[in-house]
């Protein structure tokens, strides 16, 4: 294999940024994202345990609430996911279904009561491994928009004279797919000051692994007969690795209330390293086949093994979060839990003074936004039932109210004992759109329906 290491940042920007993958800014967005993956008790009540605590998944959240737990406990979950992604470019509508499994979750939380008279009578320390992003998924949009953009033939004899012109669109076709995913490890500490004040704090770790590789197929004739069929392929290899810190404090106000404050700082990525196929090869950024019916031969800028790729790394700081939680605890009976979340969108950074364009991208065009959990949990002897809503607004100023997500769940559970055993489902969708032609202003992007479903099994056990 050929490989090009592109040492100029400015170069890689340039060519990413008019590319049918996704921008930097794009993947900043991306890699700030939260599934709200977790226990089957944490996803029924959707993710509202801000002042609640007694779960090891509301870790990333408010880690105060390591110390309502009772007694030390270890849990693991498994999930299935079904993504629906429904395109619609220039009237033409097709629908992606997805399917994916994962062991989405494993964490333990240890208790210990002071040995000694205090009023600081006990503390815990949490282990948690959770998959934050989720980043699998797929999707196909086919129409035409009129344009075409493959409208000459690079081995047309006549190139550098008076070339076909194959200016009449006759079809686009746009494949997407991604992979990978992103890797949280949470590791905190929290105490109790008289029965009543639990605060804590967490050392969040992150592992980054995604993959994005996108087909771009275009069929367009010259009017006299002549078709040109043109195959442009794009690959995008990203890792890296980040940390943020996290404190907060739950305090009983009653025996029936309680509420809690918690603040996660940005998410730092030390490093992003990326590997990619969109750099300058023969004037295309990425692996081009194109074929005409006036001609036996085929054009490939990959032929002898030509295959021109571009490295390098980048830092990126993704937004901070403060939540403010309230809940209501109706004794052994149930309970209802609120959670408010902020988060500053304006503040992701690309570190690099080449990146400026993206920069001032955060700035101009992204905002505050909040999201609001609320969850409810009820009783009955060693059964218990759960619900919950979510809202999440959509961090881009100029969107439509549907690309706001929204998502309601539910789920059951029955203490054995020493052993639990919870099951949840859960639902959100939210609507979006993807431009895989950002160099022509005249070409709408095309819409995406979004909708996922998700079930959780979770075995709890007692130490």
């Amino acid at each position: 294999m050929k490989k090009i290491i592109l040492i100029a940042t400015l170069f890689a920007v340039t060519f990413t940024s008019y590319s049918q993958s996704l921008g930097y800014q794009d993947l900043a967005i991306l890699f700030s994202k939260n599934d709200q993956n977790g226990t089957a008790r944490f996803t029924a009540m959707s993710g509202a345990f801000g002042a609640l605590g007694g779960d090891i998944s509301s870790i990333n959240i408010n880690p105060a609430g390591l110390a309502v737990y009772k007694n030390s406990a270890f849990s693991g979950s498994l999930n299935t996911r079904n993504t629906n992604i429904t395109t619609n470019y220039y009237g033409n509508s097709l629908t992606t279904q997805n399917e994916f499994f994962n062991f989405s979750h494993a964490g333990a939380v240890l208790v210990f009561d002071t040995a000694y008279d205090s009023e600081w009578s006990k503390f815990a320390i949490g282990f948690n491994y959770r998959i934050k992003k989720d980043f699998s998924n797929g999707f196909i949009a086919e129409g035409n928009s009129g344009t075409a953009s493959f409208n000459e033939f690079p081995l047309d004899p006549n190139i550098n004279t008076t070339p076909i012109q194959y200016d009449n669109a006759e079809e686009q076709r746009f494949n997407n797919v991604t992979n990978g995913e992103l890797t949280e490890f949470n590791f905190g500490f929290s105490a109790v000051h008289q029965n009543k004040l639990y605060i804590g704090a967490v050392i969040n770790t992150y592992d980054l692994k995604f993959s994005q590789k996108t087909v771009l197929k275009e069929q367009n004739n010259d009017g006299n007969g002549n078709t040109l069929n043109a195959r442009y392929y794009q690959e995008n290899i990203t890792t890296g690795t980040a940390f943020s810190l996290g404190a907060g404090f739950i305090y009983k106000a009653h025996q029936n209330f309680r509420f809690g404050l918690s603040y996660q700082t940005p998410t730092w990525f030390t490093e992003v390293f990326e590997e990619t196929n969109i750099t300058n090869n023969d004037g295309f950024n990425g692996d081009t086949e194109i074929e005409v019916s006036n001609n036996n031969t085929i054009y490939d800028n990959t032929a002898g093994n030509n295959f021109p790729t571009q490295e390098f790394d980048y830092k990126l700081k993704t937004p901070s979060k403060l939540t403010a939680s309230a809940a209501l605890i109706l004794g052994k009976m149930g309970l209802i839990s609120a959670d408010f979340t902020k988060k500053n969108y304006q503040k992701t950074l690309l570190s690099n003074s080449n990146f400026t364009t993206e920069n001032q991208f955060f700035q101009n065009n992204l905002r505050n936004t909040y999201s609001f959990n609320v969850g409810t949990e009820w009783r009955l002897n060693r059964f218990s039932i759960r619900g919950g809503y979510r809202f999440e607004q959509s961090p881009y100023v100029n969107v439509l109210d549907t690309d706001d997500l929204k998502g309601y769940s539910f789920g059951g559970g029955y203490n054995f004992g020493e052993i639990k055993i919870d099951l949840s489902y859960s639902n959100n969708n939210k609507t979006d759109s993807y431009a895989f032609y950002p160099q022509y202003n005249q070409v709408n992007a095309t819409g995406l329906k979004i909708d996922n479903s998700k079930f959780t099994a979770t075995v709890t056990l007692n130490l």
